[in-house]
């Protein structure tokens, strides 16, 4: 069930401290349920491409350190990532690693071969410091019909919980829909956004009738979405949901589609990520309001 506050009152909820507290209780992050099992996850992930590709220096490890502790307090979960995203997942084991704060780990195999794919999968283990992983993906479907004979068996084993592949061009959703409408599939991950839009008209659906969860990346263009559109002010639509900054209307944009599981923003500034999670506070917009936050960016 949408929690749903007054402008007003989504304003003093942004300005209070990240513990999660409005006016003394507890708020629990909206989740969308996992096809596949039933269980539940929050809306709001995190995406670590090029964030987390650091030299965890002081200052470095204080920044990134900050971000998880609002993502956490939040109720963040999802943590993606990939070998394909450099230092990322060595960045994510050094600072979660010896945490028990229930996150959801999610990572991806990018290389040819099954021996090859077995050996960067046990590579992902060792760097990101974990018994177990949340979810393994194939990362742009690269030789999928191999790794996923592996993830399978290792998912049957249970050394992972769920098996996904990914792309992050819609030229790629045909052969995503023929592999979830003919293999076992829990995730896919997929681009989409208020430019890129071109999911809505068969991949979700397809999704939403295989029972295949949807993660959702590059919601913000990889940055370009804020390059064109900063310089203008919020249009109307935004103060009628709650969006207080672009970030905001564009990630409730994508929310508004309920086959999407999960959003992966990325950044690696902490007041950007208090801005994402409480994008997933509020309103969500209807089928109006959507098609108003379209019209309203793709004007400018």
């Amino acid at each position: 069930m949408t929690i749903k506050f007054s402008r007003n009152q989504f304003l003093v909820y942004s300005m209070a401290s990240v513990s999660g507290i409005l006016y003394g209780k507890p708020v629990k992050i909206p989740e969308r349920k996992i096809p596949s099992s039933g269980e539940r996850i929050p809306v709001m992930g995190m995406g670590t491409w090029r964030t987390f590709d650091v030299d965890l220096n002081p200052s470095a490890r204080k920044r990134l350190s900050s971000v998880l502790e609002i993502f956490h307090d939040l109720g963040g979960r999802m943590i993606d990532s990939s070998p394909m995203y450099g230092r990322s997942e060595t960045v994510i084991g050094q600072l979660t690693g010896n945490q028990k704060r229930g996150y959801f780990y999610a990572t991806k195999v990018w290389v040819s071969g099954e021996q090859n794919g077995i050996n960067q999968m046990k590579q992902s283990f060792q760097k990101m410091k974990v018994k177990k992983i949340d979810l393994f993906q194939i990362h742009n479907l690269l030789d999928w019909k191999t790794h996923l004979k592996t993830l399978n068996s290792w998912k049957d084993s249970g050394k992972i919980r769920y098996t996904g592949i990914t792309h992050y061009v819609p030229s790629a959703f045909p052969e995503i829909i023929k592999i979830i409408e003919t293999q076992d599939i829990d995730f896919i991950q997929i681009p989409y956004s208020v430019f890129t839009d071109d999911a809505e008209n068969y991949i979700l659906p397809a999704a939403e009738n295989t029972g295949t969860a949807v993660i959702v990346n590059r919601p913000f263009e990889g940055g370009s979405a804020f390059r064109r559109l900063s310089k203008h002010p919020l249009p109307p639509i935004a103060s009628e949901i709650g969006a207080s900054s672009w970030a905001q209307l564009l990630l409730k944009f994508i929310l508004a589609n309920p086959s999407v599981t999960c959003i992966i923003p990325a950044t690696g500034n902490p007041v950007h990520m208090k801005e994402n999670m409480l994008a997933a506070f509020g309103i969500i917009p209807d089928k109006n309001q959507k098609k108003l936050i379209k019209k309203a960016v793709i004007s400018l």
